[in-house]
């Protein structure tokens, strides 16, 4: 016979798995929530969060090849053509041909897009603080962690 503790804590942990409950809808949900928040911050400047992790990537090293950010970032190729086209539109970067190997496209920043470096940091430092607010240092390093090793049991 099942005791009514372990009956509880059975109904409780299967409750874990469900959503609204559920530690995969939960990320999902802070992701969309940070998304959201974050796309607010970026549209007066016209630019979208992959827009953001793409200067990020360019902002780190200059001049990668498509295949390069598309790798950094886990996004398909068609996904990343498209967001290249209206950064490249905007004039925030520029594409080149590799002087060693034609069929590679290196992905420049240009003086606007350089000039982001000083601005959206301190936008992303602002709404990060804002979503950590009360946790503390250990908190903090301790959540990186184990979202560290969560993408990588699942990567």
């Amino acid at each position: 016979m099942v005791s009514t503790s372990d009956h509880s804590q059975t109904v409780e942990s299967s409750q874990q798995n469900l959503a609204p409950y559920s530690m995969g809808y939960r990320i999902k949900l802070l992701s969309q929530l940070f998304s959201r928040k974050f796309s607010e911050k970026l549209e007066p400047f016209g630019l979208t969060p992959f827009h953001w992790l793409v200067l990020c990537c360019l902002w780190q090293e200059d001049g990668l090849p498509t295949s390069s950010i598309g790798d950094k970032l886990k996004q398909v190729g068609g996904t990343l053509t498209g967001v290249l086209d209206r950064m490249e539109e905007r004039g925030l970067v520029q594409r080149e041909r590799d002087s060693h190997d034609r069929r590679i496209w290196r992905i420049w920043l240009t003086d606007a897009g350089r000039e982001l470096e000083t601005i959206l940091p301190p936008i992303s430092a602002d709404l990060r603080e804002q979503a950590m607010q009360g946790f503390s240092v250990t908190e903090r390093e301790l959540l990186t962690q184990l979202i560290n090793r969560a993408i990588a049991n699942l990567s």
